[in-house]
């Protein structure tokens, strides 16, 4: 499935479960991005996600025509005020390029706003992550701190963070 950047008016925003879990495993695996043991970890995460009670991670999906093609998790930082880590953001490679990406990380912002004081994302330094990069720049994201070979010789962690908008005081703003 090719699509274009306007597809993703059409697409769904929903609640990730369970039944779930085997769709973000086989787009995941699909990215050559994602090392296996990188996948591992987000399928563990995606997992305490669906425990009763929990608060750590919070999870969504994103359908087109039905098909889940896309996931987003993020949480509280611990032992942080306002603070929260976007942990995993996930497009399969079939749709990628259509604005899923983008709209799963809006909605995160969009539910953060007046709660989150700063949202903090991390990702790879190398050369293949050149597009992550610029993709969480491109959404106001900006480069806080870079890790030397943090993740395996040669690549770094490169940690960007975002002071999400207030829309209390966007409001206030409107009324001046």
């Amino acid at each position: 499935m090719t699509l274009t950047a306007t597809a993703t008016r059409g697409a769904v925003l929903r609640p990730l479960t369970q039944v779930d879990r085997a769709t973000i495993e086989a787009f995941s695996r699909a990215i050559p991005l994602f090392r296996p043991e990188e996948v591992e970890v987000a399928l563990e995460v995606l997992d305490a996600s669906f425990k009763p009670g929990q608060m750590d991670y919070i999870t969504m999906g994103a359908e087109l025509d039905g098909r889940l093609v896309g996931w987003i998790c993020w949480g509280p930082t611990p032992c942080t005020v306002g603070t929260y880590d976007m942990y995993w953001v996930a497009v399969d490679p079939s749709v990628q390029g259509a604005g899923v990406g983008s709209l799963l990380v809006a909605e995160m912002e969009r539910r953060l706003a007046g709660e989150a004081r700063l949202i903090v994302v991390e990702t790879g330094g190398r050369r293949e992550y050149g597009p992550t990069r610029a993709f969480y720049m491109k959404r106001g994201y900006r480069i806080a701190a870079r890790v030397p070979d943090f993740y395996a010789p040669g690549d770094d962690q490169v940690i960007f963070v975002k002071t999400p908008a207030d829309p209390r005081a966007e409001e206030s703003a409107k009324r001046r």
